[in-house]
């Protein structure tokens, strides 16, 4: 895949972020101490904590990584995240379908010349249609990390959840490293079952065309951990590093563009249509 260029504008980092809907501060966003919805999201990563270990994440790319379950196009998979809400997710309680044209619209005012970067930001969570078939929303959505190394304090609700997880009493795993080598690069580290990984799969074996860049957020946009808390630079490689402010800048957009405000799904769709066919035309194949 060509790489477009070192990173973004570095003047976007003395810009504002992308305009806060509802009347909501930052510090309101991502609030995993209190809240309408922070029960709900709890039991979602209690499960996720307990369950995800390396086994069950080798596990998961053995059934899912040769995408032969069906065939469908891009907006046929968006289409059907109407029927999600992300059980994760401590600031919206709508269907995630409204959210990837909510985060697509913030980029594409931002970025009008990067039109993959746009198409990112509509795609970057239909990987979550798992959920819709038969996957435990904690095996597709909610923050990522490594697994087969020490879980850092970094991870969402570190402190409570893990107990019961296998790995975090195997000597083997529970290290810095665990079974890595430094800097091995973020290619070679098995991150918890989600949809990041399973959507970077489907894009990769449909060969689709979006520049490395926007494969990089897709992949690691849920890694929190690293991209949001600096944690398991350990791990990372210069490839890592020199996308690291790309995954950063699509950050901003995927959080702070949610709003109850939903936006006019049908007339955005032409103009997406035409990303689709740009970059991932056809059905592809899940």
């Amino acid at each position: 895949m060509r790489v477009v260029n070192i990173g973004p504008d570095p003047s976007l980092a003395y810009r504002p972020d992308p305009e806060l809907k509802d009347g909501k501060d930052k510090s309101e966003y991502r609030n995993f101490e209190s809240g309408d919805l922070i029960e709900r999201v709890y039991n979602t990563y209690r499960l996720m904590h307990t369950n995800q270990s390396l086994a069950f994440v080798k596990q998961k790319h053995e059934s899912w990584a040769s995408c032969s379950r069906t065939s469908m196009t891009v907006m046929e998979s968006i289409e059907a995240l109407d029927q999600l809400v992300d059980e994760s997710d401590p600031d919206v309680d709508f269907p995630n379908s409204f959210h990837a044209f909510q985060t697509a619209e913030g980029i594409r005012k931002e970025h009008p010349d990067k039109d993959w970067f746009q198409l990112v930001g509509l795609i970057h969570d239909i990987g979550k249609i798992m959920a819709l078939w038969g996957e435990p929303q904690w095996a597709v959505v909610g923050d990522t990390f490594p697994v087969g190394c020490r879980f850092q304090n970094s991870i969402v609700f570190r402190d409570s959840t893990f107990t019961d997880n296998p790995d975090e009493k195997n000597p083997s795993y529970n290290t810095e490293y665990g079974i890595y080598k430094p800097s091995c690069g973020l290619d070679n580290v098995l991150m918890s079952w989600g949809h990041d990984e399973y959507l970077y799969r489907v894009m990769k074996f449909n060969k689709c065309t979006i520049p490395e860049e926007g494969l990089y957020m897709i992949r690691f946009h849920s890694f929190y951990p690293w991209h949001s808390h600096g944690d398991y630079m350990h791990l990372c490689n210069d490839k890592d590093l020199s996308m690291l402010p790309w995954v950063k800048e699509f950050n901003k957009f995927d959080l702070y563009t949610k709003s109850s405000e939903l936006p006019d799904v049908d007339k955005l769709k032409p103009y997406y249509q035409s990303l689709i066919d740009k970059y991932c035309p056809g059905k592809l194949c899940w």
